[in-house]
Formats: structure tokens, C-alpha cells, sequence
């Protein structure tokens, strides 16, 4: 299942991603979105989106490890993709029907938030 990781770019940027080559994905307090991040598996495909400066899908990561014993600060480690070729912006998004019914916008403050692979593709096309 792919997944939509939200991002604030002044704390963690996708350059900031591109740069490290990899890195822990957590600092996630919500206990939904704690729940998709312990169920996340190694090789899922992972969509970064900046929140509150730039409100866009910037770019593709992929879930490289998930050590969930500690259920409240799982240890997901993810690394960088690729850049999207056109940066998906929050009103495109919210304009598409493909994204009517998602929890990206009923429960708009999720960090975590999954997709499906409609969804996904939509996002990288």
C-alpha cells in the first residue's frame, strides 16, 4: 500500500531527504497515523508532501525498514526516490475526483496518511 508522508519543508524538506539519502520517519504523536506507520512494510512506496509552506506532493520515497516494538515512536526508515516531474498542489488535489473520498481530507491532519495505487499514480503522473 502506498502512503502520503507530510512534511513541514522549514523542519524536513524532500531536499533535506534528497541530501541524507535516507532517514528515521518519525516525531508522529497522532494515533492514527502511528497505526499506518507500524503497519507500513518494507518496499512501500511513499509519496512526500509539504505541508504549511508549499502545500504540494513533491516527491517519491520508498519504506526501507519498520521496527514497530515500540508501539509509541515506531522506527520506520525511509530513503529518497525520485523528484516529481510536476508538483502536485493541495488545490489540484483537493479539485480530483480520484481523491473525493480520501482520509486526506476528511481527517486533514493526519501526517501519514494512506493511498491507494490510483491514487499514487495520479499523484506521480
Amino acid at each position: 500500500m502506498p502512503y502520503l508522508l507530510k512534511t513541514e519543508p522549514n523542519k524536513y524538506s524532500y531536499d533535506d531527504l534528497l541530501r541524507d539519502g535516507e532517514t528515521v520517519w518519525d516525531g508522529i504523536a497522532n494515533n492514527q497515523a502511528l497505526l499506518y506507520l507500524r503497519g507500513m512494510k518494507k518496499g512501500e512506496k511513499l509519496v512526500i508532501y509539504h505541508s504549511n509552506i508549499g502545500k504540494a506532493a513533491i516527491g517519491t520515497a520508498k519504506v526501507v525498514s519498520v521496527d514497530a516494538t515500540d508501539r509509541k515512536n515506531p522506527k520506520v526508515i525511509i530513503q529518497p526516490g525520485k523528484r516529481l516531474k510536476k508538483e502536485k498542489e493541495l488545490a489540484e488535489i483537493r479539485a480530483a475526483a480520484i481523491f473525493q473520498d480520501s482520509i486526506l481530507f476528511r481527517q486533514f491532519r493526519l501526517s501519514v496518511v494512506p493511498l491507494t495505487d490510483a491514487q499514487y499514480d495520479w499523484l506521480l503522473a
